[in-house]
């Protein structure tokens, strides 16, 4: 079945709160308005005002109701408007969803999913745009998830929502609108296992979100050089599928990574410090990084474009350790 990534989210979500009365969604104009980019569509007319709540401009608020609401056995889902607002939200993700597990001695859980956009979409500028994944990354407690696909969107949201821990869900802006191929039938998609999207023998790409798609694009365009990228998904940031990674690696035996966010402390240095560990007698040559400039998001589009990978970098990226 052939649907967008926003449509892929919102079947993920009414079949589980179809599934499991706990489920319930929460956030800014997730009812009526059904969505600030449409995901929730629906959902207010199926399932009532108490399990689609709307709520305030507060998301230090709605994030701990969502947090106190797990603790006592529902599973909530909230939607941020962006990640740059989760920012407000940041005490409530790192000092409370993310330790209570751990400082109540497991007596309490909190199963709950925080999603939205993330990244820079078209000319969002600084405050708008920014690619946060490797702050969540950082904090133990927390799974982290940014799936690039319609198939892979739904399927690990629906596997988030059953998971006993706070899950941080991206799903990069410019995706929602993108199609791809869905099964029918009852699926999910485990977190935690990496996807090879594009198998290939002479270097390994990792990717994902929005940079996975470039990736692909630049795969292909190198294919017609004699040049065979070996494309990886990561779909879960967070924990990462070291073993998938590792023997692509030995295969291939050069790595390029791709990233939207910044290079100072992102999430490929990560990465590329893990595969590093685990491969490096199979490495021949260096580990390469392609990501956003470490600058505020520009506004005007031509400036906004220097600061986001391309394919034209990534192409050259791969020639670089060739």
């Amino acid at each position: 079945m052939l649907v967008t990534y926003r449509e892929a989210l919102n079947q993920a979500m009414r079949e589980e709160m179809q599934r499991d009365d706990r489920v319930f969604l929460i956030g800014e104009e997730v009812g009526y308005y059904q969505g600030a980019f449409k995901v929730s569509k629906g959902f207010v007319e199926e399932f009532g005002p108490e399990r689609v709540r709307d709520t305030p401009i507060t998301e230090a608020g709605f994030t701990g109701l969502a947090v106190g609401a797990a603790m006592a056995g529902l599973r909530p889902i909230v939607e941020l408007m962006t990640f740059n607002f989760g920012i407000l939200a940041m005490d409530q993700i790192v000092n409370n969803a993310a330790k209570v597990r751990y400082m109540s001695g497991g007596q309490f859980s909190v199963p709950m999913v925080i999603r939205g956009p993330g990244s820079a979409a078209h000319q969002l500028a600084a405050q708008h745009s920014q690619s946060l994944e490797a702050w969540f990354c950082h904090v133990p407690g927390l799974k982290v998830i940014a799936p690039a696909t319609p198939h892979d969107a739904k399927g690990l949201l629906k596997s988030a929502i059953r998971d006993e821990n706070p899950i941080i869900f991206i799903e990069a802006q410019l995706l929602y609108g993108t199609k791809g191929e869905t099964p029918e039938d009852e699926y999910t998609v485990p977190i935690g296992k990496a996807d090879i999207k594009r198998p290939g023998e002479d270097v390994t790409l990792i990717a994902y979100s929005k940079m996975l798609l470039l990736s692909l694009e630049a795969a292909e365009e190198l294919a017609a050089e004699g040049i065979e990228a070996e494309v990886i998904d990561l779909r879960t940031l967070r924990p990462l599928d070291v073993p998938t990674l590792a023997e692509s690696v030995k295969k291939t035996g050069r790595l390029v990574i791709i990233e939207e966010g910044w290079k100072f402390a992102g999430l490929g240095a990560q990465i590329a410090e893990t595969v590093y560990s685990n491969v490096y007698d199979y490495l021949d040559g260096p580990i390469v990084r392609v990501t956003g400039e470490d600058v505020p998001m520009p506004y005007t589009r031509p400036l906004e474009d220097l600061a986001i990978p391309d394919k034209a970098r990534i192409i050259a990226a791969v020639k670089q350790v060739l």
